[in-house]
């Protein structure tokens, strides 16, 4: 759902063809340079109307340009109010538009990264991986080294003193004291709660 009015609309279209005729035949002021009107923009309301336009040419044609339409303001606004009909005449505003030179910026980055695209292809030619060409794990490498994590944990196990204790029923496996009890006499601990 567009929040557009559709009256703005079609006014603003009337006002860019307005506008390009005036340009073309019935303003003649020496500083305008090649005039292209690329948009026209109207308020909800109809009461100010924005006319973008692009320049070919340098940068004193674009100030040239800008003072000649600034000066021409009120012939085009009586012109497009005699036109269009409408009770009360937007107010004109001219806005250069600066899309042309956007697009040349980015169609040069766009060009600078097809360059650096081609070097680096061109540098990657005739090279081989550093390491594995695929450095992926496969599932048979995860179930291999699984397996040998499996064993550390055993070895850590028995040496704790906690051997087998997977391998046995939950309700089978000793208190909490007498895992304490065997972790005190692994690590040199034995009697100490005996002396107290």
């Amino acid at each position: 759902m567009s929040t557009e009015n559709p009256r703005a609309k079609r006014l603003a279209d009337r006002i860019k063809v307005i506008v390009a005729q005036l340009l073309d035949t019935r303003i003649k002021d020496p500083r305008l340079g090649f005039v292209t009107v690329t948009d026209v923009r109207v308020t909800g309301d109809l009461q100010m109307a924005s006319v973008f336009y692009t320049v070919y040419g340098s940068d004193e044609e674009r100030a040239g340009t800008a003072a000649a339409l600034n000066s021409a303001k009120g012939l085009i606004r009586s012109e497009v109010g005699k036109q269009t009909g409408v009770r009360l005449t937007p107010t004109i505003e001219f806005h250069l538009d600066t899309v042309p030179e956007t697009s040349a910026h980015l169609t040069a980055a766009l060009d600078e990264a097809r360059r650096r695209d081609a070097e680096l292809a061109a540098l990657r030619a005739g090279k081989s991986y550093a390491g594995d060409a695929d450095p992926y794990r496969s599932p048979h490498e995860e179930v291999t080294e699984m397996t040998e994590s499996e064993s550390t944990e055993d070895q850590f196990d028995e040496t704790a003193g906690f051997a087998g204790y997977d391998d046995v029923d939950r309700d089978a496996q000793p208190s909490a004291g007498a895992v304490i009890e065997k972790l005190d006499d692994a690590a040199g601990f034995a009697g100490y709660d005996d002396e107290r």
